[in-house]
């Protein structure tokens, strides 16, 4: 016997594999899948601006879990580095500098929830379109080498994704440089209070 004809008979031993006998993997993304969800719905539903950057980690951590699920372990890193490391700490910097408040927050509802609730169905449908239209004709050969290895995805980002990249550490610049900007500006409005003070004594 070859083995070829050993593996396939190996392959019919152990059964048909479908939508009714899920792997570990799938039955994990699904679970990580929904705790991401919920905490993505939680983030944009809560009036505590400190619960909704915190509950943003829990679904950007959940995301970074999903691709390392999915064997793309240079894109979880990027995840947890870009987004739950630099622009999670951005905001909370910013919430920080700001004094915003830790309880409940009724400024933080507008009432035009139903108008959000058109324009996010509106841009998920759109970008569902595109990402379907983009892949409906792509293929991956799953005999070649792992689409979402180190190795390929960094050579596919530095050939054909470099504006996109730099962009993004544009983007990063901005904030921070933003971010320096109100705490100067702080420390500016409180420096006048110091001499009243001391000349009232």
């Amino acid at each position: 016997m070859t083995a070829a004809a050993a593996a396939t008979a190996a392959v019919a031993a152990a059964g048909p594999h479908g939508f009714l006998s899920p792997t570990g993997v799938e039955i994990a993304f699904l679970l990580v899948g929904l705790v991401t969800l919920g905490a993505a719905l939680v983030t944009v539903t809560t009036r505590q601006l400190v619960h909704a950057a915190l509950w943003l980690v829990v679904a950007l951590g959940g995301l970074a879990v999903e691709y390392l699920l999915l064997t793309a372990e240079f894109i979880a890193w990027v995840q947890v580095l870009i987004y739950v490391g630099s622009v999670v700490v951005l905001l909370l910097f910013g919430l920080m500098l700001t004094r915003a408040p830790i309880g409940r927050s009724p400024d933080a509802d507008s009432g035009n929830r139903w108008a959000a609730l058109a324009v996010a169905v509106a841009a998920a449908v759109a970008l569902v379109w595109v990402v379907v239209d983009a892949f409906r004709t792509t293929w991956i050969d799953l005999d070649g080498p792992a689409a979402g290895s180190t190795a390929v995805t960094g050579a596919s980002l530095f050939r054909h994704w470099v504006l996109p990249f730099e962009a993004l550490s544009v983007l990063l610049l901005a904030a921070l440089v933003g971010a320096i900007v109100l705490s100067r500006k702080a420390k500016a409005d409180a420096a006048p209070a110091v001499p009243g003070k001391e000349g009232a004594r």
